[in-house]
């Protein structure tokens, strides 16, 4: 079963930003370099391990592999205030990131996930000088009304009210509601825990209030990778249960990005279905960066 804790190369590392260093897992290029880096960046609650099954495979198709925690997830050092951890401040943040991964001589594409796909979408906003854009599982706007919005409603009144060490409670309340919890190695379940307990309060707050709040800037980043001739990639678990697979093609269709979408898998194709991911992601990349 691909998660987590998938065995990979990278090594451990810390990138000078903004709010203090960003924890990495970093691979170079194995054989061929092609000049470029995939700077992977993940969604609310998650981490640079989420990307742990794609790692080897990318590095081995010839390009280094950045994937990192968000400021104030998990091993990265984040601000204070809520409002800081909004897709604008992120986005902000990593556009800084990638301006200094540029100054160092390699393209970068930009992928992020879910949450990630609205900072990563944020930094191209504010400038950062990419090769390509890929969002996975991520939407034109806020979360639509569901399951998981229903459980950031009541996380926000656990986390403040009660504590992080409440909310993460919470958190495995309902996730032993579904049956694969119980088929969970042990070791990455107490993964999740440590994930969550480590990251800030703020942060997890400033997250989940922009899940909620977040306005529909699709035809603004249409502009922005139009002018700056950005190629953009939408790709998707046919039964994601965050952003629905229609509303995704939609936003590509209106970014005039190319769609792929996941038969069977639901919001995290990075772990659930990393090999189909990979088979949409690498030939698009091969073909961003030889154009």
């Amino acid at each position: 079963m691909y998660s987590q804790l998938s065995p990979h190369r990278a090594q451990r590392v810390d990138l000078p930003g903004r709010y203090g260093p960003v924890a990495a897992l970093r691979a170079s290029a194995a054989g061929v370099d092609l000049g470029a880096t995939a700077l992977l960046v993940p969604g609310y609650t998650g981490s640079k391990e989420d990307f742990a099954p794609m790692i080897d495979p990318i590095a081995d198709a010839g390009l280094e592999v950045v994937a990192i925690d968000l400021p104030g997830q998990y091993e990265s050092a984040g601000p204070t205030a809520e409002a800081d951890y909004r897709p604008g401040p992120l986005g902000a943040a990593l556009a800084e990131l990638v301006g200094k991964l540029t100054a160092e001589g390699r393209r970068v594409l930009l992928l992020g996930h879910s949450y990630g796909g609205l900072v990563a979408r944020a930094a191209v906003l504010a400038g950062a000088p990419i090769s390509g854009l890929t969002l996975l599982s991520s939407g034109p706007s806020e979360l639509p009304p569901g399951e998981r919005r229903t459980a950031l409603d009541y996380g926000e009144i656990t986390l403040r009210e009660q504590g992080i060490e409440a909310s993460q409670r919470l958190n495995e309340v309902r996730a032993a509601l579904h049956p694969r919890w119980s088929l969970m190695p042990q070791e990455l379940k107490d993964f999740y825990r440590e994930r969550f307990l480590r990251s800030t309060p703020a942060g997890l707050l400033g997250m989940g209030d922009s899940l909620r709040t977040e306005p529909d800037l699709v035809a603004k980043l249409a502009r922005t990778l139009r002018a700056a001739c950005i190629p953009c990639l939408v790709v998707c678990g046919e039964l994601d249960d965050a952003w629905s697979a229609a509303g995704q093609r939609d936003m590509a269709e209106r970014l005039d990005a190319d769609f792929a979408v996941l038969k069977g898998v639901m919001h995290s194709p990075n772990t659930e279905a990393p090999k189909e991911l990979l088979a949409t992601l690498l030939p698009t990349w091969r073909a961003w960066l030889s154009a």
